[in-house]
Protein backbone atom coordinates (compact mmCIF):
# COMPACT_ATOMS: atom_id res chain seq x y z
CA UNK A 1 0.00 0.00 0.00
CA UNK A 2 1.45 3.62 -0.92
CA UNK A 3 1.87 6.03 1.62
CA UNK A 4 -0.08 9.41 1.99
CA UNK A 5 1.37 12.66 3.36
CA UNK A 6 -0.47 15.76 3.88
CA UNK A 7 0.63 19.39 4.68
CA UNK A 8 1.12 19.54 8.33
CA UNK A 9 2.37 15.64 8.91
CA UNK A 10 5.80 14.97 10.17
CA UNK A 11 7.90 14.30 7.14
CA UNK A 12 8.32 10.47 6.80
CA UNK A 13 11.55 8.32 7.45
CA UNK A 14 13.30 8.12 4.21
CA UNK A 15 12.01 11.99 2.49
CA UNK A 16 13.33 14.08 0.33
CA UNK A 17 15.51 16.53 1.81
CA UNK A 18 14.80 19.81 0.31
CA UNK A 19 16.96 22.34 0.81
CA UNK A 20 19.33 24.68 -1.33
CA UNK A 21 20.33 21.54 -3.46
CA UNK A 22 16.79 20.48 -4.01
CA UNK A 23 16.14 24.13 -4.56
CA UNK A 24 19.25 24.74 -7.34
CA UNK A 25 17.80 21.13 -9.06
CA UNK A 26 14.31 22.43 -8.85
CA UNK A 27 15.09 25.69 -10.16
CA UNK A 28 16.54 24.94 -13.66
CA UNK A 29 13.98 22.34 -14.64
CA UNK A 30 11.53 25.53 -13.27
CA UNK A 31 13.35 27.67 -15.71
CA UNK A 32 12.69 25.63 -18.53
CA UNK A 33 8.74 26.07 -17.65
CA UNK A 34 9.35 30.10 -17.22
CA UNK A 35 10.92 29.92 -21.19
CA UNK A 36 7.89 27.60 -22.37
CA UNK A 37 5.36 29.94 -20.84
CA UNK A 38 7.39 32.77 -22.76
CA UNK A 39 6.84 30.88 -26.46
CA UNK A 40 3.47 29.85 -25.27
CA UNK A 41 2.18 33.00 -24.46
CA UNK A 42 4.12 35.51 -27.00
CA UNK A 43 0.93 35.33 -29.49
CA UNK A 44 -0.78 36.98 -27.03
CA UNK A 45 0.29 40.12 -27.46
CA UNK A 46 1.38 39.51 -31.40
CA UNK A 47 -2.51 38.68 -31.71
CA UNK A 48 -3.45 41.89 -33.86
CA UNK A 49 -0.12 41.70 -35.24
CA UNK A 50 -0.63 37.83 -36.20
CA UNK A 51 -3.72 39.09 -37.83
CA UNK A 52 -2.28 41.68 -40.38
CA UNK A 53 0.55 39.42 -40.96
CA UNK A 54 -1.26 36.31 -42.40
CA UNK A 55 -4.19 38.08 -43.20
CA UNK A 56 -7.07 36.33 -41.13
CA UNK A 57 -9.91 37.09 -39.73
CA UNK A 58 -10.96 36.22 -35.86
CA UNK A 59 -11.93 32.34 -36.49
CA UNK A 60 -8.60 32.17 -38.36
CA UNK A 61 -7.00 33.83 -35.64
CA UNK A 62 -8.09 31.99 -32.33
CA UNK A 63 -6.97 28.43 -34.95
CA UNK A 64 -3.53 29.76 -33.41
CA UNK A 65 -4.29 29.18 -29.78
CA UNK A 66 -6.23 26.43 -30.49
CA UNK A 67 -3.99 24.23 -32.34
CA UNK A 68 -1.36 25.02 -29.86
CA UNK A 69 -3.57 23.91 -26.62
CA UNK A 70 -5.40 20.71 -28.38
CA UNK A 71 -1.33 19.19 -28.93
CA UNK A 72 -1.01 20.15 -25.16
CA UNK A 73 -4.35 18.89 -24.00
CA UNK A 74 -3.33 16.22 -26.46
CA UNK A 75 0.06 15.55 -24.81
CA UNK A 76 -1.09 15.69 -20.91
CA UNK A 77 -1.66 11.89 -20.28
CA UNK A 78 1.21 10.76 -22.98
CA UNK A 79 3.64 12.84 -21.63
CA UNK A 80 2.41 11.94 -18.42
CA UNK A 81 3.04 8.27 -18.64
CA UNK A 82 6.84 9.42 -20.23
CA UNK A 83 7.58 10.98 -17.00
CA UNK A 84 6.80 7.75 -15.18
CA UNK A 85 9.00 5.54 -17.43
CA UNK A 86 11.72 7.64 -18.27
CA UNK A 87 12.05 10.56 -15.56
CA UNK A 88 12.04 14.29 -15.89
CA UNK A 89 15.79 15.15 -17.17
CA UNK A 90 14.78 13.08 -20.42
CA UNK A 91 11.08 14.42 -21.15
CA UNK A 92 12.27 17.80 -20.45
CA UNK A 93 15.46 17.93 -23.17
CA UNK A 94 12.83 16.62 -25.60
CA UNK A 95 10.03 19.17 -24.88
CA UNK A 96 13.00 22.27 -25.43
CA UNK A 97 14.29 20.99 -28.44
CA UNK A 98 10.58 20.86 -29.85
CA UNK A 99 9.56 24.16 -28.39
CA UNK A 100 12.13 26.35 -29.24
CA UNK A 101 11.84 24.80 -33.18
CA UNK A 102 8.61 26.08 -32.79
CA UNK A 103 9.18 29.38 -31.54
CA UNK A 104 11.97 29.75 -34.29
CA UNK A 105 10.04 28.35 -37.26
CA UNK A 106 7.28 30.73 -35.91
CA UNK A 107 9.47 33.52 -36.30
CA UNK A 108 10.04 32.60 -40.14
CA UNK A 109 6.72 31.61 -41.23
CA UNK A 110 6.10 32.73 -44.43
CA UNK A 111 2.36 31.78 -44.38
CA UNK A 112 -0.65 31.35 -42.06
CA UNK A 113 -0.17 27.20 -42.96
CA UNK A 114 3.62 26.98 -41.77
CA UNK A 115 2.62 29.60 -38.86
CA UNK A 116 0.18 26.73 -37.74
CA UNK A 117 2.63 24.09 -38.20
CA UNK A 118 5.27 25.90 -35.65
CA UNK A 119 2.39 26.77 -32.54
CA UNK A 120 1.75 22.66 -32.83
CA UNK A 121 5.10 22.06 -32.66
CA UNK A 122 5.53 24.70 -30.06
CA UNK A 123 2.63 23.11 -28.46
CA UNK A 124 4.10 19.72 -28.37
CA UNK A 125 7.44 20.71 -26.33
CA UNK A 126 5.28 23.05 -24.08
CA UNK A 127 3.07 20.08 -22.70
CA UNK A 128 6.18 18.33 -21.90
CA UNK A 129 7.27 21.02 -19.25
CA UNK A 130 4.73 21.24 -16.62
CA UNK A 131 4.39 17.73 -15.50
CA UNK A 132 7.83 17.24 -15.69
CA UNK A 133 8.77 20.11 -13.32
CA UNK A 134 5.70 18.98 -10.69
CA UNK A 135 7.41 15.71 -10.72
CA UNK A 136 10.91 17.08 -9.86
CA UNK A 137 9.50 19.12 -6.57
CA UNK A 138 7.96 15.88 -5.89
CA UNK A 139 11.33 14.16 -5.81
CA UNK A 140 13.36 16.83 -4.49
CA UNK A 141 11.16 17.84 -2.02
CA UNK A 142 9.17 16.50 1.29
CA UNK A 143 5.50 15.83 0.44
CA UNK A 144 4.27 18.75 3.17
CA UNK A 145 6.11 20.98 0.49
CA UNK A 146 3.88 20.28 -2.46
CA UNK A 147 1.24 22.55 -2.39
CA UNK A 148 3.89 25.77 -2.25
CA UNK A 149 6.33 24.37 -4.39
CA UNK A 150 3.64 23.73 -6.90
CA UNK A 151 2.37 27.26 -6.15
CA UNK A 152 5.86 28.18 -6.87
CA UNK A 153 6.14 26.43 -9.98
CA UNK A 154 3.07 28.36 -11.50
CA UNK A 155 4.47 31.79 -10.15
CA UNK A 156 7.55 30.85 -12.75
CA UNK A 157 5.03 30.51 -15.29
CA UNK A 158 3.26 33.71 -14.71
CA UNK A 159 6.83 35.31 -14.69
CA UNK A 160 7.36 33.90 -18.07
CA UNK A 161 3.93 35.59 -19.20
CA UNK A 162 5.12 38.96 -17.65
CA UNK A 163 8.38 38.98 -19.78
CA UNK A 164 6.09 37.73 -22.99
CA UNK A 165 3.42 40.90 -21.93
CA UNK A 166 6.56 43.68 -21.17
CA UNK A 167 9.96 42.52 -22.97
CA UNK A 168 8.28 40.84 -26.37
CA UNK A 169 5.58 42.83 -26.77
CA UNK A 170 8.28 46.37 -27.15
CA UNK A 171 10.99 43.78 -28.92
CA UNK A 172 7.87 43.02 -32.04
CA UNK A 173 7.08 46.62 -32.07
CA UNK A 174 10.81 47.63 -31.96
CA UNK A 175 12.80 45.16 -34.07
CA UNK A 176 9.95 43.67 -35.78
CA UNK A 177 7.95 40.33 -36.05
CA UNK A 178 11.25 37.70 -37.34
CA UNK A 179 14.00 39.20 -35.04
CA UNK A 180 11.82 39.76 -32.07
CA UNK A 181 10.61 36.08 -32.28
CA UNK A 182 14.13 34.28 -33.60
CA UNK A 183 15.52 36.51 -31.00
CA UNK A 184 13.68 34.71 -28.05
CA UNK A 185 14.17 31.52 -29.38
CA UNK A 186 17.90 31.43 -28.02
CA UNK A 187 16.34 31.19 -24.49
CA UNK A 188 15.23 27.73 -24.95
CA UNK A 189 19.15 27.20 -26.17
CA UNK A 190 20.74 28.71 -22.82
CA UNK A 191 17.78 26.22 -21.07
CA UNK A 192 18.57 23.33 -22.80
CA UNK A 193 22.61 23.82 -21.85
CA UNK A 194 21.85 24.38 -18.08
CA UNK A 195 19.20 21.32 -18.37
CA UNK A 196 21.76 19.12 -19.87
CA UNK A 197 24.53 19.81 -17.64
CA UNK A 198 23.34 20.18 -14.08
CA UNK A 199 19.83 18.37 -13.95
CA UNK A 200 19.24 15.30 -11.97
CA UNK A 201 16.21 12.88 -11.41
CA UNK A 202 16.22 12.93 -8.03
CA UNK A 203 18.77 13.34 -4.63
CA UNK A 204 21.56 10.66 -4.00
CA UNK A 205 19.88 7.78 -2.02
CA UNK A 206 16.29 8.39 -2.69
CA UNK A 207 16.14 6.42 -6.49
CA UNK A 208 12.54 5.52 -6.86
CA UNK A 209 12.14 1.92 -6.39
CA UNK A 210 12.48 0.31 -9.99
CA UNK A 211 8.78 -0.41 -11.42
CA UNK A 212 7.81 -2.69 -14.46
CA UNK A 213 7.00 -0.94 -17.66
CA UNK A 214 5.45 -3.84 -20.08
CA UNK A 215 3.74 -2.07 -22.58
CA UNK A 216 0.29 -1.35 -23.25
CA UNK A 217 -0.80 -2.96 -20.34
CA UNK A 218 1.52 -1.02 -18.62
CA UNK A 219 -0.07 2.19 -20.13
CA UNK A 220 -3.95 1.04 -19.62
CA UNK A 221 -3.30 0.22 -15.75
CA UNK A 222 -1.48 3.82 -15.19
CA UNK A 223 -4.61 5.42 -17.30
CA UNK A 224 -7.61 3.22 -15.43
CA UNK A 225 -5.92 3.28 -12.05
CA UNK A 226 -5.16 7.12 -11.60
CA UNK A 227 -8.49 7.89 -13.15
CA UNK A 228 -10.11 5.68 -10.88
CA UNK A 229 -9.60 7.86 -8.13
CA UNK A 230 -12.21 10.44 -7.11
CA UNK A 231 -8.84 13.00 -6.02
CA UNK A 232 -7.78 12.45 -9.67
CA UNK A 233 -11.10 13.37 -11.63
CA UNK A 234 -11.71 15.87 -9.26
CA UNK A 235 -8.46 17.87 -9.77
CA UNK A 236 -9.02 17.86 -13.25
CA UNK A 237 -12.37 19.26 -12.91
CA UNK A 238 -11.29 21.78 -10.73
CA UNK A 239 -8.08 23.08 -13.02
CA UNK A 240 -10.92 23.05 -15.75
CA UNK A 241 -13.05 25.21 -14.17
CA UNK A 242 -10.71 27.70 -12.56
CA UNK A 243 -7.82 28.10 -15.42
CA UNK A 244 -9.59 29.26 -18.35
CA UNK A 245 -10.53 32.47 -18.00
CA UNK A 246 -7.23 34.11 -17.71
CA UNK A 247 -5.82 31.87 -20.07
CA UNK A 248 -8.05 32.88 -22.76
CA UNK A 249 -8.23 36.58 -21.54
CA UNK A 250 -4.10 36.39 -21.73
CA UNK A 251 -3.50 34.30 -24.28
CA UNK A 252 -5.39 35.31 -27.25
CA UNK A 253 -8.71 37.76 -26.73
CA UNK A 254 -7.33 40.01 -23.72
CA UNK A 255 -5.63 42.74 -26.13
CA UNK A 256 -8.69 42.78 -28.78
CA UNK A 257 -11.16 42.88 -26.18
CA UNK A 258 -9.57 45.69 -24.86
CA UNK A 259 -8.37 47.67 -27.54
CA UNK A 260 -11.28 47.13 -29.96
CA UNK A 261 -14.66 46.43 -26.93
CA UNK A 262 -13.16 49.18 -24.62
CA UNK A 263 -11.33 51.31 -26.98
CA UNK A 264 -8.07 51.14 -24.90
CA UNK A 265 -4.77 51.49 -26.26
CA UNK A 266 -2.50 48.92 -26.74
CA UNK A 267 -0.03 50.61 -24.06
CA UNK A 268 -3.06 50.92 -21.98
CA UNK A 269 -4.49 47.65 -22.71
CA UNK A 270 -0.85 45.74 -22.05
CA UNK A 271 -0.65 47.45 -18.66
CA UNK A 272 -4.03 45.93 -17.55
CA UNK A 273 -2.53 42.31 -18.94
CA UNK A 274 0.37 43.13 -16.69
CA UNK A 275 -1.70 43.57 -13.66
CA UNK A 276 -3.73 40.20 -14.48
CA UNK A 277 -0.02 38.60 -14.36
CA UNK A 278 1.36 40.75 -11.10
CA UNK A 279 -1.58 39.88 -9.61
CA UNK A 280 -1.63 36.14 -10.48
CA UNK A 281 1.86 36.02 -9.04
CA UNK A 282 0.86 37.53 -5.73
CA UNK A 283 -2.52 35.53 -5.36
CA UNK A 284 -0.12 32.66 -5.92
CA UNK A 285 2.12 33.11 -3.01
CA UNK A 286 -0.91 33.28 -0.67
CA UNK A 287 -2.61 30.16 -1.67
CA UNK A 288 0.12 28.23 -1.93
CA UNK A 289 1.13 29.12 2.10
CA UNK A 290 -2.95 29.32 3.11
CA UNK A 291 -3.51 25.45 1.21
CA UNK A 292 0.05 24.36 2.81
CA UNK A 293 -0.77 25.34 6.64
CA UNK A 294 -5.19 24.50 6.29
CA UNK A 295 -5.75 21.88 3.81
CA UNK A 296 -9.27 21.94 3.85
CA UNK A 297 -8.90 25.68 1.97
CA UNK A 298 -8.31 24.35 -1.36
CA UNK A 299 -11.87 23.70 -2.53
CA UNK A 300 -13.46 27.10 -0.86
CA UNK A 301 -10.39 28.68 -2.18
CA UNK A 302 -11.19 27.13 -5.61
CA UNK A 303 -14.91 27.53 -5.51
CA UNK A 304 -14.34 31.11 -4.40
CA UNK A 305 -12.18 32.14 -7.16
CA UNK A 306 -14.43 30.90 -9.60
CA UNK A 307 -17.62 32.99 -7.98
CA UNK A 308 -15.67 35.84 -8.12
CA UNK A 309 -14.32 35.58 -11.64
CA UNK A 310 -17.85 34.75 -12.65
CA UNK A 311 -19.24 38.31 -10.93
CA UNK A 312 -16.47 40.26 -12.33
CA UNK A 313 -17.06 39.06 -16.23
CA UNK A 314 -21.02 39.31 -15.75
CA UNK A 315 -20.43 43.27 -14.34
CA UNK A 316 -18.45 43.89 -17.28
CA UNK A 317 -20.05 42.03 -19.91
CA UNK A 318 -23.51 43.68 -18.63
CA UNK A 319 -22.23 47.38 -17.70
CA UNK A 320 -24.40 49.81 -19.19
CA UNK A 321 -22.11 52.49 -21.19
CA UNK A 322 -20.49 51.93 -24.26
CA UNK A 323 -17.75 50.96 -22.40
CA UNK A 324 -17.10 49.90 -18.68
CA UNK A 325 -15.03 52.23 -16.52
CA UNK A 326 -11.28 51.96 -15.79
CA UNK A 327 -11.87 50.64 -12.42
CA UNK A 328 -14.48 48.16 -13.32
CA UNK A 329 -11.40 46.74 -15.46
CA UNK A 330 -9.09 46.95 -13.41
CA UNK A 331 -11.08 44.86 -11.03
CA UNK A 332 -11.53 42.24 -13.18
CA UNK A 333 -8.27 41.82 -14.27
CA UNK A 334 -7.18 41.94 -10.47
CA UNK A 335 -9.49 39.18 -9.85
CA UNK A 336 -8.27 36.92 -13.09
CA UNK A 337 -5.13 37.10 -11.62
CA UNK A 338 -6.87 34.82 -9.34
CA UNK A 339 -7.25 31.87 -11.92
CA UNK A 340 -3.86 30.51 -12.27
CA UNK A 341 -2.85 29.67 -8.69
CA UNK A 342 -6.36 28.52 -8.01
CA UNK A 343 -6.36 25.78 -11.24
CA UNK A 344 -2.83 24.64 -9.24
CA UNK A 345 -5.12 23.71 -6.53
CA UNK A 346 -6.34 20.43 -8.78
CA UNK A 347 -2.81 19.33 -8.44
CA UNK A 348 -3.26 19.01 -4.81
CA UNK A 349 -6.38 17.23 -5.21
CA UNK A 350 -4.42 14.55 -7.33
CA UNK A 351 -1.32 14.32 -5.63
CA UNK A 352 -2.27 12.56 -2.41
CA UNK A 353 -5.15 10.76 -4.06
CA UNK A 354 -1.94 8.46 -6.37
CA UNK A 355 1.40 6.90 -5.45
CA UNK A 356 4.77 8.07 -6.91
CA UNK A 357 4.99 5.96 -9.21
CA UNK A 358 1.40 7.27 -10.84
CA UNK A 359 2.44 11.14 -10.03
CA UNK A 360 3.01 11.79 -13.76
CA UNK A 361 -0.05 10.10 -15.21
CA UNK A 362 -2.12 11.85 -12.83
CA UNK A 363 -0.92 15.13 -13.27
CA UNK A 364 -1.42 15.15 -16.46
CA UNK A 365 -4.94 13.82 -16.65
CA UNK A 366 -5.52 16.94 -14.25
CA UNK A 367 -3.52 19.25 -16.40
CA UNK A 368 -6.20 18.80 -19.53
CA UNK A 369 -8.87 19.89 -17.33
CA UNK A 370 -7.81 23.87 -17.94
CA UNK A 371 -6.33 23.40 -21.25
CA UNK A 372 -9.92 21.85 -23.31
CA UNK A 373 -11.46 24.49 -21.46
CA UNK A 374 -9.49 27.16 -22.74
CA UNK A 375 -9.52 25.39 -26.58
CA UNK A 376 -13.27 25.56 -25.97
CA UNK A 377 -13.61 28.93 -25.14
CA UNK A 378 -10.74 30.28 -27.90
CA UNK A 379 -12.85 28.77 -30.59
CA UNK A 380 -15.81 29.49 -29.10
CA UNK A 381 -15.25 33.01 -28.54
CA UNK A 382 -13.90 33.36 -32.40
CA UNK A 383 -16.98 31.53 -33.83
CA UNK A 384 -19.26 34.11 -32.25
CA UNK A 385 -17.03 37.14 -32.95
CA UNK A 386 -17.66 36.49 -36.60
CA UNK A 387 -20.96 35.28 -36.19
CA UNK A 388 -21.96 38.69 -34.26
CA UNK A 389 -19.95 40.96 -36.37
CA UNK A 390 -17.37 41.18 -33.68
CA UNK A 391 -20.32 41.36 -30.46
CA UNK A 392 -17.54 40.83 -27.56
CA UNK A 393 -20.37 40.80 -24.76
CA UNK A 394 -21.60 37.56 -26.69
CA UNK A 395 -18.47 36.07 -27.31
CA UNK A 396 -17.43 36.41 -23.72
CA UNK A 397 -20.61 35.15 -22.20
CA UNK A 398 -19.63 31.46 -23.09
CA UNK A 399 -16.72 32.05 -20.04
CA UNK A 400 -20.29 30.86 -17.92
CA UNK A 401 -21.67 28.00 -19.81
CA UNK A 402 -18.11 26.01 -19.21
CA UNK A 403 -17.67 27.42 -15.49
CA UNK A 404 -21.43 26.02 -14.93
CA UNK A 405 -19.84 23.07 -16.30
CA UNK A 406 -17.37 22.54 -14.16
CA UNK A 407 -18.84 23.78 -10.90
CA UNK A 408 -21.03 21.26 -11.25
CA UNK A 409 -18.90 18.28 -11.48
CA UNK A 410 -17.04 19.69 -8.59
CA UNK A 411 -19.61 19.27 -6.21
CA UNK A 412 -20.63 16.01 -7.61
CA UNK A 413 -16.92 14.59 -6.85
CA UNK A 414 -16.31 16.46 -3.52
CA UNK A 415 -17.84 14.23 -1.22
CA UNK A 416 -16.44 10.87 -3.03
CA UNK A 417 -12.28 12.97 -3.30
CA UNK A 418 -12.89 13.81 0.30
CA UNK A 419 -13.93 10.48 1.96
CA UNK A 420 -11.49 8.29 -0.05
CA UNK A 421 -8.41 11.14 0.96
CA UNK A 422 -9.66 10.47 4.76
CA UNK A 423 -9.48 6.57 4.19
CA UNK A 424 -5.81 6.91 2.22
CA UNK A 425 -4.77 8.80 5.45
CA UNK A 426 -5.70 6.84 7.99
CA UNK A 427 -4.57 3.45 6.19
CA UNK A 428 -1.58 4.97 6.18
CA UNK A 429 -0.96 6.39 9.66
CA UNK A 430 -1.72 2.69 10.44
CA UNK A 431 0.33 1.32 7.92
CA UNK A 432 3.19 3.32 9.56
CA UNK A 433 2.50 2.46 13.22
CA UNK A 434 2.93 -1.52 12.57
CA UNK A 435 5.83 -1.39 10.33
CA UNK A 436 8.46 -2.75 12.77
CA UNK A 437 11.87 -0.03 13.54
Amino acid sequence: MSTIALPGDPPPEGAPPGGRRAAAVWGIGVSVYFVAVIFRTSLGVAGLDAADRFDVNASALSTFSILQLLVYAGMQIPVGLLVDRLGTKKVLAIGVVLFTAGQLGFAFSPTYGTALASRALLGCGDAMTFISVLRLGTRWFPARRGPLVAQLAGLAGMAGNLVSTLLLARLLHGIGWTAAFAGSALAGVVVLVLLLLFLKDHPEGHEPQPFPHRGAAYVRRQIAESWREPGTRLGLWVHFTTQFPAMVFLLLWGMPFLVEAQGLSRATAGELLTLVVLSNMAVGLVYGQVVARHHGARLPLALGTVGATALLWAATLAYPGEHAPMWLLVALCTVLGACGPASMLGFDFARPANPPERQGTASGITNMGGFVASMSTLFAIGVLLDATGDDYRIAFSSVFALQALGVSQILRLRSRAARRERERLVASRVSSVHVPA
